[in-house]
């Protein structure tokens, strides 16, 4: 067993569900049975994952995300999601939030700007990927599941282990995301705050010409990016955004489903639940239902 995997039994404690650390921003998951393919949204974060395996299903793509291999998202992103627990024990891992001024001070740092300056403005590298979990990494992440088991520890040195986990990160096979990501000005980073702004704001009712305007960009390049991104168009990407947002509610809060579709920007109930059932497979009430 692993150091990573004695850690986490004892700090994942939930089956099914994530379990807030004692540092804003990390949590832990456990599942014991297989999770059948679903979607599910990640926000910009990192994925360790310690014993079994998940794989991640976008745009036609698959990844899969192991004890050897850990996932990188830069921008919140709906995708499909499968998971496996081993034979001898439940997956188990940690996500870490990525804090952007933490990782944008860190870039400055390792005077990387000669890496981000040779990054071509056109290329749109997708959003989510998975970066080989080397020695460095694995023995950062079980420093920083070592002090999360204390308070004092993790407000002492949580804050630094975190940074040396982005540290191994910028390291890794997906730094070029993250480079793009920190970029101020070029197009990813744009399309990045558009997306973070839909994503804050999914209620409201988007216009495609205006949020390319917002980005600084055409209908049709900022189309081509954004789809280049997270594998969606604007208005699907938005579709996503707001049923699995409808989702939580639903189950977090027991809403009623014309209530979280209307808490959702959705004018139609019935749409709502047409469209809620095709992407999840199931209608709100059978959610609501199960819960229960």
């Amino acid at each position: 067993m692993s150091d990573l995997v004695g850690l986490l039994e004892n700090l994942a404690t939930v089956d099914g569900g994530a379990v807030e650390s004692l540092y804003k921003g990390v949590r832990f998951f456990k599942e014991t049975k297989p999770v059948r393919i679903r979607p599910m949204i990640y926000n910009p974060g990192i994925c360790i994952v310690a014993s079994g395996y998940k794989m991640a299903h976008i745009g036609g793509m698959s990844f899969r995300y192991d004890a050897d291999n850990y996932l990188v998202t830069s921008v919140a992103m709906p995708f499909e999601s499968e998971s496996f627990p081993s034979e001898e024990r439940p997956l188990l891992g940690m996500y870490i939030d990525i804090d952007m001024a933490q990782l944008n001070d860190l870039i400055n740092q390792m005077n990387l700007q000669s890496e981000i300056a040779k990054l071509d403005e056109k290329d749109y590298p997708l959003g989510i990927g998975p970066s080989v979990m080397n020695k460095d990494m694995k023995d950062a992440a079980i420093k920083l599941l070592k002090v999360l088991r204390s308070e004092t520890e993790t407000k002492i040195l949580a804050p630094g282990l975190v940074r040396e986990i982005y540290y191994r990160v910028l390291c890794g096979s997906q730094a070029p995301v993250l480079y793009s990501l920190a970029r101020g000005r070029n197009s990813f980073s744009q399309v990045a705050r558009v997306i973070s702004l839909m994503e804050g704001s999914y209620s409201q009712k988007f216009d495609v010409h205006q949020l390319a305007d917002s980005a600084n960009m055409s209908v049709s390049a900022f189309h081509k990016a954004f789809k280049e991104i997270t594998a969606d168009s604007p208005l699907q990407y938005l579709k996503k955004i707001r049923l699995s947002r409808a989702k939580d509610l639903i189950i977090q809060e027991r809403m009623k489903a014309y209530l979280a579709a209307d808490k959702v920007g959705y004018d139609s109930p019935s749409q709502f639940s047409r469209e809620f059932k095709r992407y999840f497979g199931q209608s709100p009430a059978e959610v609501l239902k199960e819960i229960k």
